[in-house]
């Protein structure tokens, strides 16, 4: 995967930084405007200008989205923001209207780039982490209600979360037995993990109350809490169609071993409810998507070696992912609730 070569002297890095500098005159900004990367993950992110000019452009990696896909995000994320109360950040388009230009890269094709406003707020991290699960289930909700009724435009196209996504021949994040630390033990462990939550999963089915458009990533980096303002939901590069429970999946990720998990999870459920229904059947298979996305995430890790977050993590994630697998195996989804 492209971000790998980022471990061998960040030249991939240093390009899309090149690049983040030559979309500048497709916004009508000088050549000099300050861009400092901010984050890097499936692709990079930076920040443009400073003070309240600030705006974040995001440079894509090759092969992950095409312009199409990209655009999709865009509506979906714009609806959101002017119909349904999500705060999304706005999209800025280019001067000539265009809301994903194409920007050369030295010595490798073009890349597709994307300018957002900047939001404030930070992410909820911490002592404050619990206690956001509840207004996030709430948010949550009006995003799926707003999924399920929405009109999407002619020509739109996401990818799939769903049960090949994960297992496939061909899964997206690579497979979790090349996970770091997966040793003929952990193997043993995750490979019973696996058939149960296949085994759940179809059980569960994909009929539309389920399964349909959800952001898939809405874990604390793609919050923001700011005081006046309220939540804001950030990066939807990820969104997709899986199953609406996914999204909590999500909202757990790297932290699904946190003693106060059980706590987030009722606390989530809860806020959900106040919004829209959420079935006592669902409900019972809270953990089945949390220990769906832990389970892709031990793939996440080991198929993305050069991400600070991956390496920071590493073997340590999936020891405890063995043994929340048991935990999950021993006493099922819906007692797995209460810890």
């Amino acid at each position: 995967m492209e971000l790998h070569d980022l471990s061998a002297g960040g030249g991939v890095l240093a390009r899309m930084g090149e690049v983040a500098r030559r979309a500048l005159p497709r916004y009508g900004l000088p050549p000099g405007t300050p861009v400092a990367l901010t984050n890097v993950s499936e692709n990079a992110t930076f920040t443009v200008g400073g003070g309240d000019a600030r705006t974040i452009l995001r440079v894509h990696r090759l092969g992950y989205h095409p312009p199409a896909a990209i655009a999709a995000e865009l509506d979906w994320l714009t609806a959101l923001r002017e119909e349904a109360g999500v705060r999304t950040p706005a999209v800025l388009p280019a001067l000539d209207g265009s809301r994903v230009v194409t920007v050369e890269d030295p010595g490798a094709p073009p890349r597709h780039c994307v300018m957002f406003e900047f939001l404030p707020g930070d992410e909820p991290a911490g002592d404050r982490l619990p206690a956001h699960f509840e207004p996030l289930g709430a948010i949550t909700a009006r995003m799926h209600r707003h999924a399920r009724g929405w009109p999407r435009p002619a020509g739109f196209t996401r990818f799939r979360w769903d049960e090949d996504a994960a297992f496939g021949p061909a899964p997206r994040w690579g497979r979790w037995q090349d996970g770091a630390g997966v040793d003929a033990a952990a193997r043993a462990v995750l490979s019973r993990l696996e058939a149960a939550l296949r085994d759940r999963l179809a059980g569960f089915g994909t009929g539309p109350d389920r399964f349909g458009l959800i952001h898939a990533d809405l874990r604390a980096a793609n919050l923001l809490v700011d005081g006046a303002a309220g939540t804001s939901v950030i990066d939807f590069d990820d969104c997709g169609f899986g199953w609406y429970l996914y999204d909590l999946g999500a909202a757990l990720s790297f932290i699904e071993h946190h003693p106060r998990a059980p706590e987030m999870v009722e606390s989530w459920l809860r806020g959900y409810r106040s919004v829209a229904t959420l079935p006592a059947a669902d409900e019972a298979e809270a953990w089945t998507f949390v220990l769906l996305r832990r389970l892709m995430l031990v793939a996440w890790i080991g198929s993305h070696p050069a991400v600070d977050l991956a390496r920071e993590l590493g073997a340590g994630y999936t020891r405890d992912t063995c043994e929340l697998a048991e935990r999950y195996l021993a006493a099922g989804p819906g007692a797995a609730l209460a810890g």
